[in-house]
């Protein structure tokens, strides 16, 4: 009876995790007691673990990945360009924590978007705050922000967010508004955070995406020159599962 109460104050005090774990442990055979120090220590290591996946799953639910990506799932088997020794150095988080971006370039189909995701939910699993956005859907929140009057909130927040995750960058033409939240974006993450950025076309052509050339200098600085870069090649992973090779395009 004395167990079962203090399993509930534990759970009362928001001590799940140790308090899941003692009920456990309790409820299977032991070949020899735990001294106390060393099951208070026990307890306590649980409640940190326990503490430790919830923000995990808070921070990935935030980020809103557009796909359920993992360093430890890419193909490397596929021919595209990846080189598996470059992944493995960012997997381990030190671009971001440097402040560095990453750009992810090539056609369309060959996994820019799943490589960004995996970066992000890395990132993630190493205590960092990561949001992810289609360009499209970004320059759309800020149009409404501006709109609602929400502009510069949605701006802190941004900022705030230690990796921020642009996918499909570069597929139509920036308005002069539009290309100057994307500044607006880029200078207040310069130097203090990182950015990850796919795009078909490759940095020289964003220039033309962007419209006005000193601003694009601008935004362009601000991502690239500090970037780790990654060009794909080849066909379309999507192509290639469901047997669309150039090949068996020929043989049709």
């Amino acid at each position: 009876m004395l167990v079962e109460q203090t399993i509930e104050k534990m759970n009362a005090m928001k001590l799940h995790g140790a308090a899941t774990e003692l009920r456990e442990w309790l409820s299977k055979p032991k070949d020899k007691d735990l001294a106390p120090a060393d099951l208070v220590g026990f307890l306590v290591d649980a409640e940190w673990h326990h503490r430790e996946e919830r923000k995990l799953a808070a921070r990935l639910r935030n980020a809103k990945l557009r796909q359920s990506a993992a360093i430890e799932d890419i193909d490397y088997a596929h021919p595209r360009g990846l080189v598996k020794a470059v992944m493995l150095d960012l997997a381990s988080s030190r671009w971001a924590t440097a402040h560095q971006n990453v750009i992810l370039t090539g056609p369309t189909g060959v996994g820019k978007s799943y490589l960004a995701c995996a970066l992000g939910q890395k990132a993630c699993r190493d205590g960092l705050t990561v949001v992810y956005r289609r360009m499209s859907r970004l320059l759309d929140e800020l149009a409404q922000a501006r709109a609602d009057g929400t502009h510069l909130l949605l701006l802190r927040h941004l900022a705030k967010m230690q990796v921020l995750v642009i996918d499909d960058f570069g597929l139509e033409m920036l308005s002069a508004a539009q290309r100057n939240d994307l500044l607006n974006v880029m200078e207040d993450r310069y130097d203090v955070s990182a950015t990850v950025v796919t795009s078909q076309l490759e940095p020289s052509e964003w220039h033309n995406v962007i419209g006005d050339a000193t601003i694009a200098d601008a935004i362009c600085d601000r991502i690239v020159h500090n970037a780790h870069r990654i060009t794909l090649d080849g066909e379309s992973i999507r192509k290639t599962k469901t047997g669309l090779t150039k090949e068996n395009k020929r043989a049709k």
